[in-house]
């Protein structure tokens, strides 16, 4: 079908109409003409993928990266930076106004960051990539060694977009160059071997001011003599703070390390361990901080719900007298107290810790904050907090 894209969506697709259809399609701008093909139609929309753009947008810029496309990562890189910004404003405006049901017409600030580089935390996925001629594995059922062997060498990379299928990537443009190293380093162990076929993904998280790695390894089945795996893992990733080894399956893990890296953000430090939540965007996490923090006065009460490991609950406690920090992931909330009662600024402020869900903690609250600050996870909001 030929179809004339209107608008982008949340998400990056285009949208368009055809024959009474909506359909929505990745990788295009507003006001293309593009011939598409039908990948899945429902009752009322249809999703397709571009097979060649008719009329391109004077905004369509050539990708930088080699797998964009294919890999899953990314949806915006045939989009100039400046260019996504004024999109995805009026993407947030829209979506104000079809959820919300808000005619949202003042101006939105957008806050710019480097375009590339930016991620201070990366999720791979290892599978094996079959023998030379051979399809790709895209399979999750390999849960022992002994069902891969002979398929081939591991490979690293995201999942195809739209599918359980690995794009094994040889870079990646959006990751700090300490991540890029160690994706890099990742890949040359995998295709000689040097790591364990149960191997199934790996969490790299960037501290210290891209200096130092928080790294979790999830396996199919845990390794035998994991220390020295351990120890193998090190001497390919000398920068690691701390190495968690984890067999979700099992129920079992392994430390190795201190549990935690530290992460500097407005003036700032904070504990950030394996399994808790801290901005990916290290060149805006500042200036979001200060955007939350600064432009409130001082008051009596603030409460920070989806509170994290702290990152706005510290530094708004130089401002009001007490703070209470609602977070329910326990890993989040013992690094959160730890950054709470490891900064001697706060003499005579008082930061309370609650662990808790937001919607049961809230069901029972009954002071009246000067300010609470939203900082929910991708899910959103639960309406019942609300």
């Amino acid at each position: 079908m030929d179809i004339t894209i209107e608008k982008l969506i949340y998400g990056g697709d285009g949208l368009a109409r055809h024959e009474g259809s909506t359909v929505f399609v990745p990788f295009v701008l507003p006001t293309e003409r593009i011939s598409a093909a039908l990948v899945e139609q429902k009752k009322k929309f249809i999703r397709a993928r571009v097979e060649r753009v008719l009329e391109p947008s004077p905004e369509r810029a050539t990708p930088p990266c080699p797998h964009f496309g294919v890999c899953g990562g990314c949806n915006y890189q045939h989009i100039p930076y400046e260019a996504q910004l004024k999109y995805k404003s009026e993407i947030l405006r829209e979506t104000l106004r079809r959820i919300g049901r808000i005619e949202w017409l003042g101006e939105i600030t957008a806050h710019p960051s480097p375009p590339w580089a930016y991620r201070n935390r990366a999720q791979w996925k290892v599978r094996a990539v079959g023998k030379p001629g051979s399809a790709a594995s895209d399979s999750d059922d390999a849960t022992d060694a002994s069902r891969e062997e002979g398929c081939g060498k591991l490979g690293i990379g995201y999942f195809r977009a739209t599918s359980m299928t690995l794009c094994a990537v040889e870079t990646c443009d959006i990751i700090s160059p300490l991540l890029l190293k160690t994706l890099l380093a990742l890949r040359k162990a995998l295709a000689a071997g040097a790591l364990p076929r149960e191997l199934r993904e790996v969490e790299a998280f960037a501290g210290a001011n891209d200096s130092k790695l928080l790294i979790t390894f999830l396996f199919a089945g845990f390794p035998p003599r994991h220390a020295e795996v351990a120890e193998q893992v090190r001497r390919i990733l000398p920068e690691i703070e701390s190495l968690l080894f984890h067999s979700p399956g099992r129920e079992r893990m392994e430390l190795h390390g201190p549990g935690f890296v530290e992460c500097e953000a407005a003036g700032s430090t904070y504990r950030v361990g394996h399994f808790s939540f801290f901005q990916v965007n290290r060149f805006l996490v500042d200036e979001l901080v200060r955007e939350v923090v600064e432009s409130e006065a001082n008051g009596r009460l603030a409460v920070d719900l989806f509170a994290g490991v702290g990152l706005f609950s510290v530094p708004l406690a130089k401002r009001f007298k007490r703070v209470v920090a609602v977070e329910s992931n326990p890993a989040a909330t013992r690094d959160l107290e730890a950054n709470v009662f490891g900064h001697d600024t706060l003499s005579g402020r008082t930061i309370e810790v609650r662990t808790a869900e937001v919607g049961q903690f809230l069901q029972k609250y009954r002071e009246r904050p000067e300010l609470v600050v939203l900082d929910p996870p991708r899910a959103g909001l639960e309406p019942d907090a609300m």
